[in-house]
């Protein structure tokens, strides 16, 4: 890594440090648990090229198994958010699995179809809670340690979890394996030719991607102490999609960036606009797909690439 990407990591890390003494630490834990999900799609999007529209079953599915093993088994948190990490990569592998030989429309529309299943699931089946949900998770401690009912201490543990996650990843994108995937998403006959087997690697990439959008479901889950049917719809699906494409898919911090700024969106909007908050995230999306494709990071980096090259 160069100096100067190492210093901008730092400041970014220092800036994670110290924003719960300024903003609502609830609201920077639930940002950095979309930011994480974000993340792990981008690598299935921005990197191997394929489009899931149904994701949020990898994202709900590990916390409904964190809430049942916390609050009924009555584990510690963190074996929950293991065994909810687990359950997304075994769910990824089986998916991952079947659908990874289709291409385009018909990947997307698998993973439409077999999440959608996995809805309907969640919602008829008695340990889940039906419609309303599990409720009451209790946090806990981490560790025996550190007390995760105090909303800063759990923030920094999630802080923990993102950076992990985060790193995990960037680390994939910038090894021979991140290589072969943008190989496979430019041009995929030539990889074939070159003699790798693209479905293997496209699979591992896919469960990769599902065990770390469970990491943020089961995250999540402990944050906010409940988990419910909205964590399996298909408009968390479409969620994490935007958040991808408004920060710059392909990107590494676009993910980030996006998720920020949707976050906020709702946060900001829902109690003054309500169900018409909806309306505004599809206006976003269309301004977003017509004029700037790249995404902000994108966009911004072009931008500073023209400025640098003007200059030489």
């Amino acid at each position: 890594m160069k100096h100067g990407e190492l210093v901008g990591w730092a400041v970014l890390l220092a800036i994670g440090v110290a924003a719960p003494f300024i903003v609502y630490p609830v609201f920077l834990m639930k940002a950095l648990c979309f930011a994480l999900f974000a993340c792990a799609f981008n690598l299935l999007l921005g990197y191997a090229g394929l489009l899931s529209f149904g994701h949020a079953a990898f994202f709900a599915t590990a916390a409904y198994v964190t809430a049942y093993v916390v609050k009924i088994v009555g584990l510690t948190p963190g074996m929950g958010i293991l065994a909810g990490t687990a359950s997304a990569l075994a769910l990824g592998f089986v998916i991952g699995s079947v659908v990874i030989r289709r291409q385009g429309i018909y990947f997307a529309m698998i993973t439409l179809a077999l999440a959608q299943m996995l809805y309907f699931l969640f919602l008829q089946a008695p340990v889940t809670g039906g419609e309303d949900g599990l409720q009451g998770i209790p946090r806990g401690r981490l560790l025996w340690v550190i007390n995760l009912e105090d909303d800063l201490e759990m923030y920094y543990v999630v802080l923990a979890i993102f950076v992990a996650g985060y790193a995990l990843i960037n680390r994939a994108i910038h090894s021979p394996f991140g290589q072969v995937l943008k190989a496979i998403r430019e041009n995929e006959p030539r990889a074939v030719s070159l003699g790798y087997d693209v479905d293997r690697y496209k699979t591992l990439a896919f469960v990769l991607s599902a065990g770390l959008s469970g990491l943020a479901g089961s995250t999540k889950a402990i944050v906010f102490s409940f988990v419910t049917l909205t964590d399996a719809d298909w408009r968390t699906s479409g969620e994490v999609v935007l958040m991808t494409l408004l920060g710059g898919m392909g990107t590494a911090l676009g993910p980030v960036v996006g998720a920020l700024c949707i976050v906020t969106l709702q946060n900001e909007l829902a109690d003054k606009v309500g169900s018409f908050v909806n309306v505004i995230m599809g206006a976003i999306f269309v301004v977003c797909v017509l004029s700037f494709r790249r995404g902000i990071v994108g966009e911004l980096g072009g931008l500073y690439r023209s400025l640098a090259g003007s200059r030489d």
